[in-house]
């Protein structure tokens, strides 16, 4: 018979298990508590953040930007509504699956989605991806029809900028783009994070701080699938101000399709303010393309383009005036009486000085020549004689009195100076002397003299306005939602031409005849009387040789200039024109301020002034 006291006692290889099964228990144990003291306690704070940011997410959402709008109201520059395509990793739990089934049902590049997941591998947990912007009506529906097959996917919407005419007025206007690391740097403070759109050219760019308004923000709860729940707060996003412009939308079309199919500039300014009414460049771009992202193919077929279309040819392309720049010759000569107006000079077609030969643009030459004959026929061989008698450095004085070879000072980026040389500049820059036989070439606008289009509009209003030099501008005012006047802007004199007013008077007469009797015919018009100036501004030097433009190669053919303003007795609007390589003055550019100017003052409202010289024979297109 077996004793309780025996049965109480445990065999010594028992025992023996028992403990060490008994330190195995208090080792996990061990293990255990120390985790959890150190998810708790050390760690912490840290899994909250995760655990509330996975449940809870704060959702930004960018103010609307400001409308822009023309003189009279009319829609350039708007904003609507668009979807964006948004991936958060942490919210699938096989996001490279996830991914796969995305591109399936958008039918887009597998490769290239799971590239841009890729990409944003270095930011911080539960920040979302952006898989696409401004997705198409299809590609929204196949994501809402499969949205639980696509765990982490998300539609976002957010105000997208819309240019109402494309490419019309893209340099003026100019364009925004996703904040890049330097600008985010300087612009941190000012409540911009990456992956805000900024303004990146143009006026986009420099009344940013108007536009843009100021962005709200959501808090929301979110499923395990990412998907939104409720809206737990939220700040209202305040729109951005209004901005209203000087540009004339009518007259900015009219310069936009005058140059379709050309490379050039077209700026008209109004004569007695300075403000812009029209400024086109072509070839353009679509401000469009960038408003959606800008893809880099996209980017790179803009920056290699033969013909530049990010460039504003109205204020960065410098070219030789031609004859235009014989009306800066013809205020020198009044001003400083160097001639008699009346005083004929002989054209016989060229002129030689010292070993080298310059000829005339009409072989048999004019023959007797005054000033007013000089300009309207636009004869070399004259003003050839007359640049010897002024000298370059009376010539660049009355150049830069009329506001060429320094910017104008419009507030738009990389406005380039052109360049109107004298003696001293010669010296600086080749320590040379000036020779007489530079001064030739210079008097018609070769040589090393270069302008901008926007100069040479600013140089006619000045003419027309009896000498007074404003700065060009092109925004009027800045306005609230209510119409409230934030800012205001108007015209702003930089100083004055020092012009007679029988130079003005003179002037006013010839550059009117040079259109009804001149070289600038195909600018005359049966609605107002205008006053031009035709140039053709060579290329390449033809050594004396008499060769058309259009028997040259595209690169060799001479650039096409018009200068104008309008009604002749007392001028509103000033219009620079320049067609790249597009042949004479005359027949290239002469119409094209023509339309525009009509079109000025077809949308004015009311007649221009009348004009009894408009009745006779039409002016001949000369060739230079």
């Amino acid at each position: 018979m077996i004793s309780l006291s025996s049965q109480k006692e445990v065999p010594p290889e028992f025992r023996y298990r028992t403990q060490i099964l008994l330190a195995i228990v208090a080792v996990i144990f061990l293990f255990l508590f120390g985790r959890l003291f150190f998810l708790q306690v050390i760690d912490g704070e840290r899994y909250t953040y995760l655990s509330e940011n996975n449940r809870i997410r704060l959702k930004k959402v960018p103010g609307t930007r400001g409308m822009v709008l023309d003189r009279r109201g009319q829609l350039l520059v708007d904003s609507r509504p668009s979807f964006d395509l948004l991936f958060v990793p942490e919210d699938a739990p096989e996001p490279e699956n996830t991914l796969r089934q995305l591109a399936r049902f958008l039918g887009r590049d597998e490769a290239e989605l799971l590239k841009l997941s890729q990409e944003n591998k270095s930011r911080t947990p539960f920040q979302e991806i952006v898989l696409g912007k401004d997705i198409d009506w299809a590609s929204m529906v196949a994501v809402e029809a499969h949205q639980l097959d696509l765990p982490g996917v998300t539609l976002r919407t957010r105000p997208r900028r819309s240019y109402v005419e494309s490419g019309m007025a893209a340099h003026l206007l100019g364009y925004l783009g996703e904040i890049g690391p330097k600008q985010l740097k300087t612009q941190k403070d000012n409540g911009y994070s990456m992956g805000d759109e900024i303004g990146q050219f143009g006026l986009e760019r420099r009344w940013e701080e108007f536009l843009r308004g100021q962005s709200g923000g959501q808090q929301v709860e979110v499923d395990a699938l990412g998907r939104r729940v409720r809206v737990l707060h939220e700040v209202e996003d305040v729109p951005g101000y209004n901005v209203v412009l000087t540009i004339d939308k009518d007259v900015q079309q009219a310069a936009f399709e005058g140059l379709k199919g050309k490379d050039g500039a077209i700026v008209a300014l109004d004569v007695n303010s300075g403000a812009v009414l029209a400024m086109a460049s072509t070839p353009a771009f679509d401000p469009n393309v960038f408003a959606r992202g800008v893809t880099s193919q996209e980017w790179r077929g803009l920056t290699t383009d033969r013909a530049y279309p990010l460039n504003n040819r109205a204020i960065q392309g410098q070219y030789p005036p031609g004859s235009t720049f014989k009306i800066v010759l013809t205020v020198a000569s009044l001003e400083e009486e160097t001639l008699s107006p009346t005083q004929p000079l002989a054209c016989g077609g060229s002129l030689a000085v010292g070993n080298r030969v310059f000829r005339d643009w009409k072989k048999e030459g004019h023959g007797s020549v005054d000033l007013h004959k000089g300009l309207v026929q636009s004869c070399d061989v004259y003003y050839y004689q007359l640049g010897q008698r002024l000298g370059i450095d009376q010539i660049a004085k009355h150049a830069r009195n009329l506001g060429l070879g320094e910017k104008t000072g419009i507030a738009l980026d990389d406005e380039k100076p052109g360049l109107i040389p004298d003696t001293a500049w010669k010296k600086r820059r080749f320590n040379q002397p000036w020779y007489p036989g530079e001064t030739p070439s210079a008097a018609i606008g070769q040589g090393y003299i270069t302008v901008t289009p926007l100069q040479m509009a600013n140089l006619m209003a000045i003419i027309g306005n009896g000498g007074t030099r404003y700065r060009p501008w092109f925004v009027k005012k800045v306005v609230s939602l209510d119409g409230s006047v934030i800012q205001e802007y108007g015209p702003e004199k930089l100083g004055a031409a020092p012009l007679k007013e029988t130079t003005v008077a003179f002037l006013r007469d010839t550059l009117r005849d040079v259109v009804t009797a001149g070289t600038g015919g195909s600018a005359k018009s049966q609605i107002v009387s205008i006053g031009g100036k035709t140039g053709t501004a060579q290329v390449a030097e033809m050594k004396g040789a008499y060769v058309k433009s259009e028997q040259l190669a595209y690169a060799l053919r001479d650039h096409a200039w018009f200068v104008a303003y309008a009604p002749t007795e007392n001028p509103e609007i000033a219009v620079a024109v320049l067609v790249e390589h597009g042949g004479h003055g005359g027949s290239a550019a002469a119409p094209l301020a023509k339309s525009v100017i009509e079109k000025y003052f077809a949308v004015r409202g009311e007649p221009p002034p009348a004009n009894r010289t408009l009745a006779g024979t039409e002016g001949d297109a000369r060739a230079n």
